[in-house]
């Protein structure tokens, strides 16, 4: 990797974390001692950094060269995804906006048969396609309730972040996606309808939600991926 694709690497991960609330402009300026113009010039590609101020976000965002580097890892480590059979387990957070998933963030490894992900059809938007495309969360307690019994407590779902559409991948059942509803992930059915994404659950005693879509927005940016497995312990 070049300068200038580190460069930008450190640029989008920025951005995500503007985008998820965890990190502003204001912030990274009194981090820094960076103008907050210096910086939004830098996040809006109007302006490169120098290597000494890649540095100085570096050390205040508590970032490693090696967290730009997607297909870094240490060599003791398996691979994150080995023949579509090992898929990493990881935060909400992490799964709802990083493409690339960092050695770091994976809180362990889903073992799952050999090939056993190979068939699964993709669909995703245009800039979702250089997404690392599995992952698996676990569902908290206080999350499973609207989906019980489909989705108990601590169940880990395994997400295809390649399949962010609302096309059936079945004709004769839903989609079940991880959708991010405001910040955070939650697992529901979804349909659009006026402008909005309608999370229905499947428990009926809960209420559906209504997310509206950003100004220009689409159904794609909030569908973090279709739901492809659900390992509910006992």
């Amino acid at each position: 990797m070049n300068f200038t694709q580190m460069h930008e690497r450190l640029r989008m991960e920025l951005l995500r974390r503007i985008r998820r609330g965890t990190l502003s402009v204001s912030l990274l300026a009194r981090q820094t001692g960076y103008g907050q113009s210096h910086l939004s010039n830098f996040l809006h590609n109007r302006r490169q950094l120098s290597l000494k101020a890649m540095d100085r976000i570096l050390v205040a965002q508590q970032l490693a060269a090696a967290d730009l580097l997607p297909s870094h890892r240490h060599s003791d480590d398996p691979p994150v995804e080995s023949a579509l059979s090992t898929v990493p387990v990881v935060s909400h957070s992490v799964a709802l906006f990083e493409p690339n998933i960092r050695p770091a963030a994976v809180q362990s490894r889903l073992h799952l048969p050999a090939h056993a992900l190979d068939s699964v059809r993709a669909r995703a938007s245009a800039g979702r396609r250089a997404w690392q495309r599995f992952v698996a969360v676990r569902i908290p307690p206080s999350d499973s309730p609207p989906m019980h019994p489909l989705v108990l407590p601590d169940a880990l779902a395994v997400i295809d972040r390649h399949y962010n559409s609302l096309a059936p991948y079945r004709q004769d059942r839903p989609n079940l996606y991880a959708v991010r509803r405001h910040a955070h992930l939650a697992v529901r059915y979804v349909d659009f309808l006026a402008q909005r994404l309608v999370l229905r659950p499947h428990n009926v005693t809960f209420p559906v939600e209504l997310l509206e879509l950003e100004p220009d927005g689409s159904p794609n940016d909030l569908i973090t991926g279709r739901i492809v497995l659900i390992l509910n312990e006992p």
